[in-house]
């Protein structure tokens, strides 16, 4: 009799043995789902408050009597919403430089104002315009053409069409990673300019513009000053009616979320929007 009763222990021990391995498995499993629910829903949650900054950045970019009209210069704005606080940022579009529209020269004198030795300048400023032209032809200087990309031993060329996407411009031969990143805040393919509006141009635009960058600068912050002391700042003067909007929310529990949007201003309401969004990036971290 000994013999069966040991055995049926041994059973009884490896059966409590895994069903604690089960329930351990089903409540690590069910931790993890939480935990995967909160981040969706934190992440819901501040996708949300993101495009209720953006529909407020919006709104405050026309003046009424109570209150000035944001400007769309960059300058940080701070609003708290749904007890998150978001800081909010808008640049308008005409302030940026049009990669499809602008020309070797302001290319050129961009890329010197990141600091790019005059040489690479000029060959990648042509790069960039070859990109885009529909001709064979490089430019005085240097440029990047068909049979340059072959050399490079990359598997195709230049698109020889209108850029499409900003990120199209990492494929232009001579751009980097890094440099890339440095530009792309400040190039936009939703204005109308080939020439950047200076009321809107950051540091090195205004410098590719000819422009005395610090002067500019140290102007837009006197004023900046005054329009906090004052009612009287002015309505928004931008002709192109697009604008880069960053919303940064920080919630309760101190987690961090970003987002990017362009949005253009619709002329009518008939269909229940006061504005177009044209591009939306999202993006969190903890803090």
């Amino acid at each position: 009799m000994r013999a069966p009763r040991g055995a049926a222990l041994v059973l009884v021990l490896w059966l409590i043995a895994l069903l604690t391995a089960l329930v351990g498995a089903f409540a690590m499993s069910a931790r993890i789902e939480h935990l995967q629910q909160r981040v969706q829903d934190d992440s819901g949650r501040a996708q949300e408050i993101g495009r209720a900054g953006v529909a407020y950045a919006m709104s405050r970019l026309r003046a009424d009597p109570q209150r000035p009209a944001w400007q769309p210069d960059g300058r940080l704005y701070r609003w708290r919403f749904d007890g998150a606080q978001v800081d909010i940022r808008i640049e308008d579009e005409s302030g940026k430089i049009n990669l499809n529209l602008a020309d070797i020269p302001l290319l050129q004198g961009f890329l010197q104002a990141l600091q790019v030795e005059p040489a690479a300048a000029t060959r990648l400023a042509g790069a960039i315009v070859d990109w885009r032209d529909a001709d064979d032809l490089s430019p005085v200087g240097g440029g990047a053409e068909g049979p340059d990309y072959v050399a490079a031993g990359l598997p195709y060329g230049p698109r020889n069409a209108r850029f499409e996407t900003l990120g199209e411009l990492q494929r232009v031969l001579g751009m980097t990673p890094s440099l890339y990143a440095r530009m792309r805040p400040m190039l936009t393919l939703h204005s109308r300019l080939a020439r950047p509006d200076a009321r809107f141009a950051q540091g090195p635009v205004l410098t590719a513009l000819g422009m005395d960058a610090a002067l500019v600068q140290a102007q837009r912050e006197q004023e900046w000053a005054a329009s906090n002391d004052t009612m009287s700042a002015p309505a928004v003067a931008s002709g192109s009616g697009t604008y880069s909007i960053e919303c940064s929310v920080v919630d309760e529990r101190g987690r961090a979320a970003v987002s990017r949007a362009v949005v253009r201003n619709t002329p009518s309401t008939a269909m229940g929007r006061a504005y177009t969004v044209l591009g939306w990036e999202q993006g969190m971290a903890s803090q």
